[in-house]
């Protein structure tokens, strides 16, 4: 059964005959009857006796009539809710966002609804990925752009945007960007990393105790930028995800024994209802995935 079988249905009953019906539908007459009879066939009862001038419904057609004006007067409902969803909502958004983020797709995402949508109000929180989790699961924030380490507190609804190990990202002729990498080996050296509270950083922390090693960060910065800056000019070697740590003339190198990988992603207010948050957050997940 098809919506537009239903359509045809109502049609011929409202107009009297299927030439009218196809005349006011500009469909053609014996598509419409085609597609009547199909419907017919499938519910195994005729619903048009089309004898004289003009079709009469059947018993059966009686009955089906009314259900299928709903089922039309239903799909309108859809169709001008969306509508309205999609040009007319209004409301506040409290969105959270990493410290420092300068992420193209969620910059993009965020200029294009205010442009897009301009009765939504964006009102943007910036902070560590440990605390806008927090202030998520408080509902004190409607979405976040947040970090984290392995996985999220169970509790949390985060779509996952990114998922990637940690790397040691140094210049082309470090003696590192010709070996395989071990914790170890990082620790020997002087390590830029992003503060505590960042997925990177839990990561790098977690792998370095999973395998018995203290770790040490000598320098931290919030921006992946400013270290990777610090690590061009010899201050160190960044500990970063491959994709924040792409630079030109800089490498990042795998850690092999780095297990516990650094996530990106948005974490979404349990109860989350506003129309205009669902379509924040419906603009950010086709951002960020694209």
């Amino acid at each position: 059964m098809e919506i537009h079988q239903l359509r045809y249905l109502a049609a011929v009953v409202d107009e009297g005959t299927f030439t009218a019906a196809a005349a006011r539908l500009h469909v053609s007459q014996s598509g419409i009857s085609t597609q009547v009879g199909k419907l017919e066939r499938e519910l195994g009862q005729r619903l048009l006796e089309r004898s004289g001038r003009r079709v009469r419904l059947t018993a059966a057609g009686e009955a089906v009539l009314p259900l299928a004006r709903e089922a039309l007067a239903t799909l309108d409902s859809i169709e001008h809710t969306a509508a309205e969803f999609a040009q007319a909502v209004r409301g506040r958004v409290r969105l959270g966002m990493i410290t420092g983020c300068s992420i193209p797709g969620f910059l993009d995402a965020v200029a294009e609804l205010g442009s897009a949508h301009p009765g939504i109000v964006l009102s943007l929180h910036e902070g560590d990925s440990r605390a806008l989790r927090s202030r998520v699961l408080a509902r004190s924030l409607d979405l976040a752009l947040v970090a984290f380490a392995g996985r999220a507190e169970p509790e949390l609804d985060v779509d996952v945007i990114v998922d990637e190990p940690i790397a040691v990202v140094v210049p082309e002729g470090h003696p590192l960007a010709r070996i395989p990498v071990r914790l170890a080996d990082v620790q020997e050296e002087k390590v830029l990393c992003l503060p505590h509270g960042t997925g990177i950083r839990e990561a790098y922390e977690r792998s370095c105790l999973r395998v018995g090693i203290e770790p040490r960060v000598d320098i931290e910065a919030s921006s992946p930028q400013t270290l990777l800056g610090l690590a061009r000019r010899g201050a160190g070697v960044a500990v970063l995800s491959p994709s924040s740590g792409t630079a030109e003339g800089m490498r990042p190198v795998a850690i092999t024994d780095a297990e516990t990988r650094a996530c990106l992603g948005l974490a979404i207010r349990p109860d989350l209802r506003s129309p205009a948050a669902l379509l924040t957050l419906a603009g950010l997940r086709a951002a960020l995935t694209t």
